[in-house]
């Protein structure tokens, strides 16, 4: 059987439309539908964007038409952001200019009760009569940077990135915008799928399954309404590309607000633990997990297995690693002989050559980002660095101006040294056959830190976190060759 075209699915023409209508903003700052047409405007979409008003004739700037039926085209992609007693009425008008395909971002449906329910079935019965296929509704929408394309309520300002995102909560997408960036990472498409009344999670699965931008898979899930139908697209799925889930439903809290929310309907945490696994889908049990996970599954080769070595220059930080590695059920193996031998040129008498690698001091700063990872990498009892990440940045600014540099030059050459290091240890890294990860409690405001984030290199912000990490690819591996051999079999 072929692969379908990912511009045969319903999902293409929402996330890359050429042209929009968008039905509910205004001139109005304050309203929902004018927010996410400035929100649009804001990236730069560089298709046609045709506002519907019944009252304006500009809106934000742009030519405005009384009725969906005036637009002088029949749009890709109609935005519905309307009170929730016109929202059918204004899908029956899509369907009668031809538009097939809509985000429906209006509340009040299915999760509002009875009434909710009843209107949401409406909803669905007329977009079905005119073959349209939506997201929604109660949604936040959907982005795609690649497409300079964002339809939500927030803006997105890094650079588009790996993370293909399906989530039953919008928040989970929108408001992750600025702490994604904060690691250097971004999205590649997300969609926020609201209450489902179409389009759903396993819709996005298979979309961002062959989305080109896409390398790792996220989900956020409060609750699976065709289980038969997730577990057979997950696990053929995540042979290709990792998925990584984060499920809120599991408890009595979870399951009473995911159906507040949404209208989900929740199933017993071991359940969905258990199809997770059968899917070869790696269970997150944090947002900060869930996007923890992407970024080293998305970034880094996966390990051979699950034999760890960490380097540090720091005993505590190196004692948490190895607690926090042994936790997560891996293993940090004594370096051989002949890496004790080799590395012995490069440490003082008071480091530790075992595992961790607690290098204390260098007599050459340099050595510890340089020769020694270029050491420790060929250590053939590991299948991973885990690499303690911090350079002072004020003790080699003092050096300099210890040295008579004076202080405006002493402040340039820092910035350019650490530039220096982190582009050299970023490069080697990239080169390298084996699996590296960072930590650090830096993060993104040490200048070092984030040269590593630019060159693509996972430093996450502690050892706890980054141990957890390289769990994910572990278990994501383990998984999937299990998966592969039950179909072999």
């Amino acid at each position: 059987m072929m692969e379908k075209a990912i511009t045969d699915l319903p999902l293409y023409k929402i996330a890359n439309p050429d042209s929009i209508a968008i039905l509910g903003a205004s001139n109005q700052f304050q309203s929902m539908g004018t927010i996410v047409l400035s929100v649009i405007q804001g990236l730069g979409y560089k298709g046609m964007i045709y506002p519907v008003h019944p009252k304006e004739e500009t809106v934000l700037g742009l030519k405005a038409y009384q009725l969906v039926e005036d637009l002088p085209e029949v749009p890709d992609l109609a935005i519905i952001v309307l009170p929730t007693r016109i929202v059918v009425e204004a899908m029956e008008a899509c369907g009668k200019k031809g538009i097939r395909h809509a985000i429906v971002v209006s509340g009040g449906f299915g999760e509002a009760g009875e009434t909710g329910i009843s209107m949401q079935k409406q909803l669905q019965e007329t977009a079905e009569r005119h073959g349209i296929r939506f997201i929604g509704p109660n949604c936040i929408g959907a982005v795609n940077p690649h497409h300079n394309f964002n339809a939500t309520f927030l803006s997105y300002s890094q650079k588009p990135g790996f993370i293909g995102m399906a989530s039953q909560s919008g928040s989970f997408i929108t408001q992750m915008f600025d702490y994604l960036k904060l690691f250097g990472l971004g999205f590649s498409t997300g969609f926020s799928v609201g209450n489902e009344s179409d389009i759903d999670i396993i819709d996005c699965m298979e979309y961002l399954a062959l989305c080109p931008h896409t390398k790792v898979i996220g989900l956020y899930i409060e609750g699976i309404r065709r289980g038969r139908e997730f577990v057979k697209a997950a696990r053929r799925i995540s042979q290709k590309k990792p998925i990584v889930a984060y499920y809120a439903g599991g408890t009595d809290a979870g399951k009473k607000a995911g159906f507040s929310h949404t209208g989900s309907m929740a199933g017993p945490d071991k359940v969905y633990d258990g199809v997770f696994r059968q899917c070869g889908i790696v269970r997150a049990y944090s947002i900060e997990e869930l996007y923890d996970f992407c970024w080293c599954l998305g970034a880094v080769p996966l390990p051979a297995g699950n034999r760890v070595l960490v380097q540090t220059h720091s005993g505590g930080p190196g004692a948490v690693a190895a607690d926090a590695c042994d936790r997560a059920g891996l293993v940090l193996p004594p370096l051989s002989a002949n890496t004790r031998e080799k590395l012995a040129d490069y440490v003082p008498h008071t480091a530790s050559m075992n595992n961790p690698v607690d290098l204390t001091f260098t007599r050459n700063p340099q050595d510890y980002i340089d020769a020694i990872p270029r050491l420790l990498v060929q250590e053939e009892n590991v299948d991973t660095v885990l690499m303690y990440m911090m350079t002072p940045s004020a003790t080699i600014q003092r050096a300099m101006e210890a040295m008579g540099i004076e202080k405006e030059q002493a402040v340039k050459e820092t910035e350019r040294f650490i530039d220096d290091q982190s582009r050299s240890l970023g490069d080697f890294i990239a080169a390298s056959q084996k699996t590296f990860l960072g930590f650090s409690y830096s993060m993104g405001e040490n200048r070092f830190v984030r040269g590593l984030y630019n060159a693509g290199v996972p430093v996450l912000p502690s050892p706890t976190r980054a141990a957890r990490a390289l769990w994910a690819m572990v278990e994501y591996s383990r998984l999937k060759k299990k998966i592969a051999n039950s179909i072999i079999d």
